[in-house]
């Protein structure tokens, strides 16, 4: 069985904590909360509040994702 392909949204960070989770708003209105990817944390790039991020949802639980891309 294939794995299921990945849902890629973009966003705008509304609350960023400590530990690197952040809680962004989609475009689509919901809330969901997703942490930094480690590309981003290699490159030491800060994500900060207002930012508009490409977020990576899986199919299975859409109220967690993953930061991938800050634009």
């Amino acid at each position: 069985m294939a794995k299921e392909s990945k849902i890629d949204v973009e966003g705008k960070v509304i609350e960023v904590m400590k530990t690197g989770i952040c809680k962004v708003k989609l475009d689509n209105g919901h809330i969901v909360e997703a942490h930094v990817s480690g590309k981003i944390r290699m490159n030491m790039i800060r994500i900060s509040l207002g930012d508009t991020v490409v977020v990576e949802l899986s199919p299975y639980d859409l109220t967690r994702g993953r930061i991938t891309y800050r634009k």
